[in-house]
């Protein structure tokens, strides 16, 4: 068995993160390979040998939570590059490139000095590039899909490369079709995004706007907005270097009409948002509401300053993770009747 996920042990809740999981659990597989160049990626998705056993994409390990030996390959993509492919498709649009295997908040703070803006509410979202179009990545009122133009991607069993665009990668809320007809079936590659020459803040997300407000910060320069929002992001979640977690454990749920008004009658402060087909629920009210914020159950918690997030309180295992979700998934379906969704992967 080939160790790919060591991390240092805790003390005292603190630990230095694994840089390939940073739920800092430790975990196994048959066989680790780094990839770095695209032939050595297409020789290897071509190999008939290949595709006997299973295998796992890792990027940042920033949403997966290990509960037993992976029996297959794990394939950490380190490609690298970010380039400006064309300014000519209008007058203020950009196409910018980016490998799968960039860090996610490097591009974003790369993109702001090159004054190609777009990227600046996904600011602090953990993981690499190669992710964004996979999960459809989102924060502070803005999403993946809202900035992808295309996804370049290679098929597993033959290497052929294939050019997604967006309406054909058919994004949902933290869902794509990489993770539904066409999962385990194209390794992402690199990822174009259209971006823009002149900066236009997006201050919709409520939370955002009061923060600015309250800065007394009426128009925010880029990094303003982007530092705004990483002060946001790390005040209610942990960062990997301090405590262990895979971010937001759970989407934030999605009912009909109907069961928002009948929730609202009975919990008038509960908070929702206006979606498409009815209401998103806040994941993190339902879950502090039964009660379980600041919580633990063997080595894993709730985290104390935002219920969305369960924590490594120091050694624990994937199974205690599993363990704690169905729990807290059982008491907000009793309690609210609302069927949690979990956003980390269960490997």
């Amino acid at each position: 068995m080939v160790p790919i996920l060591i991390s240092d042990m805790y003390s005292n809740a603190m630990q230095t993160t694994s840089i390939y999981n940073t739920f800092g659990i430790p975990a196994t597989a048959d066989r680790y390979l780094v990839v770095s160049r695209e032939t050595e990626l297409t020789t290897l998705l071509s190999d008939p040998s290949f595709c006997q056993k299973p295998f796992l994409m890792l990027g940042g390990g920033s949403n997966m939570v290990f509960t037993h030996h992976f029996p297959g390959t794990v394939i950490h993509l380190e490609n690298e590059g970010i380039n400006l492919l064309d300014t000519s498709t209008s007058h203020d649009d950009l196409l910018v490139e980016a490998a799968a295997g960039e860090v996610w908040d490097d591009f974003v703070h790369h993109c702001i000095a090159q004054g190609w803006y777009g990227t600046e509410n996904m600011v602090g979202i953990p993981g690499t590039v190669g992710a964004a179009p996979v999960q459809n990545i989102g924060a502070y009122g803005l999403e993946a899909k809202d900035i992808i133009h295309s996804v370049r991607a290679f098929e597993v069993g033959t290497g052929r490369e294939r050019i997604f665009l967006n309406e054909e990668c058919r994004f949902a809320y933290r869902n794509s079709i990489f993770k539904q007809e066409l999962k385990d079936r194209y390794v992402v590659w690199s990822v174009t995004f259209r971006l823009h020459k002149t900066f236009q803040p997006n201050i919709r997300y409520q939370a955002l706007a009061d923060a600015l407000a309250t800065a007394g910060i009426a128009t925010p320069t880029p990094q303003q907005l982007a530092d705004t929002i990483a002060e946001l992001r790390w005040r209610k979640l942990p960062r990997p270097e301090v405590m262990g977690s895979a971010g937001s454990f759970f989407k934030n749920p999605l009912v009909t009409s109907e069961k928002y008004h009948q929730l609202k009658s009975l919990y008038p402060d509960l908070v929702a948002y206006p979606a498409p087909d009815g209401y998103k629920l806040a994941a993190g009210w339902l879950i502090e509401h039964t009660g379980w914020k600041g919580r633990s159950m063997g080595r894993c918690g709730v985290y104390d300053k935002q219920a969305l997030v369960l924590v490594n309180l120091g050694g624990c295992t994937g199974d205690e993770v599993v363990a704690l979700a169905e729990a807290v998934t059982h008491d907000v379906q009793v309690k609210f009747g609302v069927t949690l969704e979990k956003e980390a992967i269960i490997i």
